[in-house]
C-alpha cells in the first residue's frame, strides 16, 4: 500500500500554502477568491488532469505508444445545497500519428489504472474523450 502525506497552512485571510516533499502549493482559501491561486475545485481537477497525465506516462512505454504531446481539459459542475461536484467531463488531446484504435486503447487504459481519477469516478460523474491533436 503506498501513502500520501500533504501538510497544509493558514497564512491568511486571503490564503493558504499547502506542502509535500519539497514542493509547494498556494492555494486559494479566501473567502473573496484569487487569481494567483487554485481554489479546491480547481485543485481537484489539476489533480484528475496530473493522474491522466501520469498514467500516459506510465503505460505509453508498455504499449510502445509514440506520441509528441497531451492536453488535458476539464470542466466541472458544482450544485449550491447541498454543495457539491456532481459532474466532471474532461477532454483528452494527444498529438499523435498512432491510429484511431490504439488512441482509443490509451484512453481505456487511463481510465482504467488512475488512482485519482477512479477515486474521483466512485464519487461524482467522470466522462471525457480522447482525440487527436488536429
Amino acid at each position: 500500500m503506498l501513502e500520501y502525506k500533504v501538510e497544509a497552512k493558514r497564512i491568511n485571510a486571503q490564503g493558504s500554502v499547502a506542502t509535500a516533499k519539497g514542493a509547494e502549493i498556494v492555494l486559494d482559501t479566501s473567502l473573496g477568491g484569487r487569481l494567483d491561486a487554485f481554489n479546491p475545485a480547481e485543485l481537484l481537477l489539476a489533480a484528475v488532469a496530473a493522474c491522466m497525465i501520469k498514467g500516459i506516462e506510465r503505460v505509453t512505454p508498455m504499449l510502445k505508444f509514440e506520441l509528441h504531446g497531451v492536453e488535458v481539459k476539464l470542466h466541472a459542475v458544482r450544485q449550491d445545497s447541498p454543495p457539491k461536484i456532481i459532474s466532471i467531463e474532461y477532454a483528452l488531446t494527444i498529438d499523435t500519428d498512432e491510429t484511431d484504435q490504439r488512441l482509443e486503447l490509451l484512453h481505456k487504459n487511463v481510465r482504467k489504472y488512475g488512482t485519482i481519477s477512479n477515486t474521483v469516478a466512485m464519487a461524482t460523474k467522470l466522462e471525457g474523450t480522447i482525440r487527436r491533436r488536429a
